[in-house]
């Protein structure tokens, strides 16, 4: 039987975060998740998309001849066909990043994905839906990141960070500004302040499009 997936869009674009910001990349987006977070930018793949076999989504991924692929969505993991997806990608020999609220198990995901799994905040509507076990699971090659909306969130994030030593389990600590809630140039003077082992991370894609959809 054909594993298929529920896509939302797949398009060509720069890549907007995460380490590889402002690298060309194909981006998967699956539609479908469990959490609200109120500050969500992406709610029109909560729903709809179109099922496609995983033979046609590699197909479409390769005619763009890419370096980067990110799977993301809503949240990806909830359909279980991402993870052979995720594997059929690594085996093409792409570099492959998958975006992940952390409210579902990541331990069966390809060991060579790059999970860049978010921590919510408090202020996200969301933090009880955190599945702390995730941070186990994290390696080098993986990205932590938080959405921040406020200071009350900052704080919380940086005890996080000190709890659980992520700088020390991940290669890259996220710290980003929720759009239109928090000032990117406030927070940047907290982390310099704080001299925290975090990149201040902004949403590239929203500069230069103002997050219209297909970037």
């Amino acid at each position: 039987m054909q594993h298929t997936l529920r896509i939302s869009e797949i398009f060509y674009s720069l890549q907007g975060e995460t380490r590889t910001s402002g690298l060309p990349t194909v981006f998967v987006r699956l539609t479908g998740c469990p959490l609200r977070c109120q500050y969500c930018d992406t709610a029109y793949a909560f729903h709809s998309g179109e099922v496609i076999p995983l033979d046609v989504i590699v197909a479409r991924i390769a005619a763009y001849h890419p370096r980067y692929v990110c799977v993301t969505g809503g949240e990806p993991v909830a359909q279980p066909n991402c993870i052979p997806l995720l594997e059929r990608l690594c085996d093409a020999g792409y570099e492959v990043s998958l975006e992940t609220s952390g409210a579902l198990d990541i331990s069966m995901t390809d060991v060579w994905v790059s999970r860049v799994v978010d921590l919510k905040t408090p202020d996200s509507a969301e933090m009880a839906r955190n599945r702390y076990e995730n941070i186990g699971h994290l390696t080098q090659n993986d990205q932590v990141k938080f959405v921040l909306c406020s200071r009350e969130d900052y704080d919380w994030a940086v005890s996080k960070l000190i709890e659980y030593r992520l700088d020390a389990r991940a290669g890259e600590v996220l710290f980003s500004p929720s759009h239109g809630q928090l000032n990117a140039r406030t927070l940047a003077d907290w982390i310099v302040s704080d001299n925290l082992p975090v990149r201040l991370q902004l949403q590239l894609h929203k500069i230069l499009w103002n997050d219209a959809p297909g970037h």
